[in-house]
């Protein structure tokens, strides 16, 4: 991409250009969240050569920027950090690529993404790693790809993690689907605890799974539709973190969408498990009865919920049960979700460009989640259990910034994304605030006017 891609509502993503030295810049009259270095406050962030130079109450005396921001009424964070999308390429590049996607993530304010590993092929080995890391130096986004658990993700062989930590793996999870053989699951906490990643951990016993489309309850008896039981979740959390419990090796349960799921991950860190746990926005805002309508735009694996098991997946974020908000951005073609019937429809619903409006407008403008939390679950926290040092906006560090107006208010409109693909469950949907300004390396990678 060599120029600058503009939408109608005045969404632009520049392209950058590593060859020229970075532009010198101050950010003016923002309130800066920076979890890490325990700030909240009114100041002045001085970026130079890419970095940050100083985060100060009044501009740096010596420093004469090339540039000034002006952030009144904003505010200036780390970058976010998306640590669940799927990209799609290598394979499926008819639903994302890596472009696309990383275009996608800056409009939705992140400057890092982790990318999973179950693309076509998969990302079982060295080579692979290395291709998504170089094709990732070309975008707007860092991009930390995730290595398969298993070979070919077939649950029969372990990859070499070692090889594919050396290229540049970030952690290891067989998305998509649960390591069965709890003896191959052991072994491969043991060899990613030697390596120093965590275990990301998609919990589904596919023997109570197989065949359903939406969680099993009430309304799926109503609609007809063969049903995924919570059980099936919380079985698999369960043996997972109790065999992270006999190792003593780091796991990160993805997508948490039950109450069960909430309350034994809730259990396991009070004995001292080496655990975190994201959960996504759609299982914070919607539950089962979204699908009445039989829309395939809210179908996704884990399925929605009850009312009960979303209420409760809100308090686990609220107590730092949960710690992490990931998007699992998983991009579809129409003739896979929105031109088939229900019980064909793939899952998976796209988030890069949604999940900070619904955060902000149904966790921090409800007063669930303050600020800092917010950037702690989608900045710092992601950057730590991946090991990036990221997540931060401390001297020295590069200047991954992300400048957000938290009372814009807009609708979701699928036609103006960036994702090459439109299977958002959000549309329509009145959000307030948005990502207005990505900073990446100290370029500016998207600016968004206020429409």
């Amino acid at each position: 991409m060599s120029e600058p891609v503009t939408r109608e509502n005045g969404q632009t993503i520049f392209p950058i250009d590593r060859s020229a030295p970075a532009p010198s810049f101050i950010i003016i009259n923002g309130r800066v969240i920076d979890p890490a270095n325990d700030t909240d406050d009114f100041l002045c962030v001085a970026v130079e050569n890419g970095r940050i130079r100083s985060v100060t109450t009044h501009p740096p005396s010596n420093f004469s920027p090339e540039k000034t921001i002006d952030a009144k009424g904003k505010w200036v964070v780390p970058g976010l950090f998306d640590m669940h999308v799927h990209l799609r390429e290598p394979g499926r590049e008819d639903r994302e690529t890596i472009e696309t996607g990383t275009r996608a993530a800056s409009a939705g304010g992140f400057t890092a993404v982790a990318c999973m590993p179950n693309t076509t092929p998969a990302l079982d080995e060295e080579s692979k790693i290395r291709y998504v890391i170089q094709r990732g130096d070309e975008s707007t986004c860092r991009i930390f790809p995730i290595g398969c658990i298993t070979k070919n993700l077939d649950g029969q062989e372990l990859s070499p993690m070692g090889e594919m930590v050396r290229a540049g793996a970030r952690g290891v999870s067989d998305d998509g689907k649960s390591v069965r053989k709890s003896s191959l699951m052991r072994n491969a906490l043991n060899y990613a605890k030697s390596f120093g990643i965590p275990v990301m951990c998609h919990c589904e016993d596919h023997d109570l799974s197989e065949g359903g489309h939406m969680n099993e309850g009430q309304v799926s008896t109503r609609l007809g539709v063969r049903g995924i039981p919570s059980i099936s979740e919380e079985i698999c959390v369960a043996r997972d973190i109790m065999l992270a419990e006999y190792t003593g090796a780091r796991i990160h349960i993805c997508h948490v969408s039950t109450a069960g799921s909430v309350q034994i991950i809730r259990e396991a860190k009070k004995r001292g498990v080496r655990v975190t746990a994201e959960t996504c926005p759609h299982y914070i805002i919607l539950s089962d009865e979204s699908l009445l309508t039989y829309d395939t735009h809210k179908k996704m694996n884990p399925p929605l919920r009850t009312a009960r098991d979303r209420t409760a997946v809100v308090a686990g974020l609220a107590d730092g049960t949960i710690d992490v908000i990931a998007s699992d951005h998983a991009p579809h073609v129409s003739e896979d979700k929105k031109d088939v019937e229900f019980d064909a429809a793939s899952f998976g619903v796209i988030g890069l460009e949604t999940m900070l409006g619904v955060v902000l407008t149904y966790l921090v403008h409800k007063d669930i989640l303050l600020p800092v939390d917010m950037v702690e679950k989608m900045s710092l926290t992601p950057h730590k259990v991946l090991g990036t040092g990221g997540g931060t906006l401390s001297k020295g560090k590069p200047a991954d910034i992300t400048i957000i107006d938290p009372d814009a208010p807009w609708t979701v409109d699928s036609r103006r994304f960036f994702s090459k693909s439109r299977n958002t469950a959000f549309e329509g949907l009145s959000l307030t605030g948005f990502a207005c300004t990505t900073i990446l390396d100290g370029r500016v990678v998207f600016e968004r006017s206020r429409r």
